[in-house]
C-alpha cells in the first residue's frame, strides 16, 4: 500500500452498441456529464472515445470531440486520455485525428493486432435501436484489429515526439509486453510506463487471475520497477480483477466501455456508480485514491496547461 491507487474511468468506448444499455453515453452532453461525474466520484484519468450523437456509432471526428472535451477540462482536473484505437474499420489517420487536434496529456496505444469477437453478443441481443448495430457486431467474425509494428511506431512518432503525449499501453496478451520492450530497446519511448492489461476480450487473453499474475510478473522482468499498471477486465470480471490488481500493487480501471453492469444481472446506471463502487472497495481495504495531480507526477505527464483545448 505504498502508492495511492489511480482510478481510470473509460466512459463509452467503441465496442458496446447502444442497444445493450440505455445508460451508455452517446451524445457530447452525455459524455461530458458522465465524465465530470466520474471525476467527481474519484477517477483521476478519463479514457474517452466519441460517438455520433444521432446514431451512437463510434466516430473519430474532431468536431464531435470538440463538443465535449473543453467542458470536461473546465469542470474537472482529471487527466484526459484519448483513444487511438478508435473503432473497427477506422484508418490510422482517423484514429489519430482527434489526438492530433487536441494534443492531450495521454492517449492509449494498443501494442499488437488481435481478433476482437463482438459477434457473441448476437446470441443475447435481438432488438436494435439503430440499423448499423447488428452488421457492426456481425462483421467482427472476420475482422482484425490492426496494430502492426509500423502502426505503433507511427503513433509513437506522431503523438509522442510530435505532441509530447504519454501513453497508456494496452496489452491484450503476453506478446504485447515483448512488443513494448522492443520499442524501449530502440529508444523510441522512455519510462515511466503506464501499462493497461486487457483481459476477457474474445480474441485476447482470457480473464483468469493466473493470467493477470503472469502478465504482471512478465512486465516486472522486462521493465523492472519503472512502470505503473492497471487492468481492463471485460464484463462481469471488472470489479474482481480491479480489486485483485490493486492487491498485486497496481491500479484500477472501470467504466461503461469495459462493463455495462454494476452487479450480477444489474445494469450500471452511470460511470460514476462504478467509480464509487471500486473506490468504496479499495478504501475499505485501506487504500487511498490518487488525485489527478498525483497521477500526473507518477506518469510524467506534461500537464493540463499544455493541451490544445
Amino acid at each position: 500500500m505504498t502508492n495511492s491507487v489511480i482510478i481510470t474511468c473509460a466512459i463509452t468506448g467503441s465496442l458496446h452498441v447502444p442497444s445493450m444499455s440505455p445508460y451508455l453515453p452517446i451524445t457530447p452532453d452525455e459524455i461530458a456529464s458522465e465524465s465530470i461525474a466520474a471525476a467527481e466520484a474519484g477517477a483521476a484519468i478519463l479514457h474517452l472515445h466519441a460517438r455520433d450523437p444521432e446514431t451512437g456509432c463510434p466516430t473519430p471526428s474532431p468536431d464531435v470531440f470538440r463538443q465535449f472535451l473543453p467542458r470536461i477540462k473546465q469542470s474537472t482536473d482529471a487527466v484526459i486520455n484519448i483513444s487511438t484505437g478508435g473503432a473497427p474499420g477506422m484508418t490510422m489517420d482517423d484514429r489519430l485525428a482527434a489526438s492530433e487536434w487536441v494534443s492531450p496529456e495521454m492517449t492509449s496505444l494498443n501494442m499488437g493486432s488481435i481478433n476482437v469477437g463482438l459477434f457473441a453478443v448476437l446470441d443475447k441481443l435481438h432488438d436494435f435501436r439503430f440499423d448499423w448495430e447488428k452488421p457492426f457486431l456481425e462483421a467482427s467474425r472476420d475482422r482484425v484489429f490492426q496494430n502492426t509494428f509500423a502502426d505503433i511506431e507511427q503513433i509513437l512518432s506522431r503523438l509522442g515526439k510530435g505532441h509530447g503525449c504519454r501513453f497508456e499501453f494496452e496489452c491484450y496478451d503476453v506478446a504485447h509486453l515483448y512488443n513494448l520492450a522492443h520499442f524501449l530497446e530502440r529508444k523510441l519511448y522512455e519510462p515511466p510506463l503506464f501499462i493497461q492489461f486487457c483481459l476477457g476480450i474474445l480474441g485476447g487473453i482470457g480473464a483468469e487471475f493466473d493470467h493477470l499474475l503472469h502478465l504482471v510478473r512478465t512486465a516486472q522482468r522486462l521493465f523492472g520497477d519503472d512502470f505503473e499498471w492497471s487492468v481492463l477486465a471485460a464484463g462481469r470480471h471488472q470489479m474482481p480483477f480491479a480489486t485483485q490488481n490493486v492487491l498485486l500493487g497496481g491500479n484500477a480501471r472501470v467504466g461503461l466501455e469495459d462493463s455495462l453492469s454494476i452487479g450480477r444481472g444489474k445494469l450500471a446506471t452511470s460511470n460514476a456508480q462504478q467509480v464509487v463502487k471500486i473506490k468504496t472497495i479499495l478504501t475499505e481495504l485501506g487504500y487511498t485514491i490518487a488525485t489527478p495531480a498525483e497521477a500526473r507526477q507518477r506518469l510524467a505527464l506534461k500537464g493540463a496547461d499544455q493541451v490544445r483545448f
